[in-house]
């Protein structure tokens, strides 16, 4: 199934299929090794769902809800 990073559920996994944002937003997130094919698992997520924790490449990564919506990842299920 594929859908937004931001609607996935503490620890599930992922990969990532694409990137929809632009500019220096799409820079950003790339250095930060998010890139497609890179699998993702959702860590915490705040209760209003601002920031979102997740482990990318052996690392923690906190991004804003705005910056994850222009990630697309399929789930296993």
């Amino acid at each position: 199934m594929i859908i937004e990073l931001t609607k996935l559920k503490v620890g599930q996994k992922s990969r990532v299929v694409s990137l929809t944002c632009t500019g220096a937003v799409r820079r950003r997130i790339i250095d930060m090794g998010i890139t497609p094919g890179a699998v993702v698992v959702m860590r915490k997520a705040a209760p209003l769902g601002d920031p979102l924790e997740i482990n990318v490449r052996g690392y923690e990564l906190s991004l804003r809800k705005a910056e994850a919506q222009g990630i697309t990842v399929e789930t296993e299920d």
